[in-house]
C-alpha cells in the first residue's frame, strides 16, 4: 500500500492505495477519486513515456535523413545521366562540323570540310574541353 494525499485545493485528504494500482495510473494517467470524491490523476510523463517519445522522435530524424539522402542520390543519378547527355550531342555536333557539315541546316559544305580537314585535323577527334578535365 502507499499513502496518496488528494490534490484538490482545500481536501489534502491522505488515502492508502495499492502500490501497482498507483502504479498503473502513473502509466495511463486515468482518472482517480479520493474518499471525498475529488477527482485526481497523476499528468507527468512517466520515464517509460519519455523514453518512447524520444524514441520516436529519433526515428523520424533518422527517416528525414534516409529520404535527403535517398533524393541527393537521386539528384546526382539524374546530373550524371544530363551530363552524359550533353557530351554525347557536343561530341557529335564537333563529328558532324569536322566532317563539314552544318549542324543547323544538315547541308554538306566542301570549303569548310576542307579547312577543317587542313587547318584543324584534330578538331573532331579531340576530346571536348569537359571531357578533357573529366579524364584529369
Amino acid at each position: 500500500m502507499t499513502i496518496v494525499t488528494c490534490a484538490t485545493k482545500n481536501c489534502g485528504m491522505t488515502f492508502a492505495a495499492p502500490s501497482h494500482w498507483l502504479g498503473e495510473r502513473r502509466l495511463d494517467h486515468a482518472t482517480f477519486y479520493c474518499p471525498n470524491g475529488h477527482s485526481n490523476f497523476f499528468p507527468q510523463a512517466s520515464e517509460e513515456e519519455k523514453l518512447r517519445r524520444e524514441r520516436d522522435r529519433l526515428a523520424q530524424r533518422v527517416a528525414e535523413r534516409d529520404d535527403a539522402i535517398r533524393r541527393l542520390n537521386e539528384e546526382q543519378q539524374h546530373t550524371t545521366r544530363r551530363l552524359r547527355a550533353v557530351r554525347g550531342v557536343v561530341t557529335r555536333t564537333k563529328r558532324r562540323v569536322g566532317n563539314g557539315v552544318c549542324p543547323c541546316c544538315d547541308r554538306s559544305f566542301g570549303n569548310l570540310q576542307r579547312h577543317m580537314a587542313t587547318q584543324h585535323p584534330t578538331y573532331k577527334d579531340a576530346p571536348h574541353a569537359d571531357e578533357a578535365k573529366a579524364q584529369t
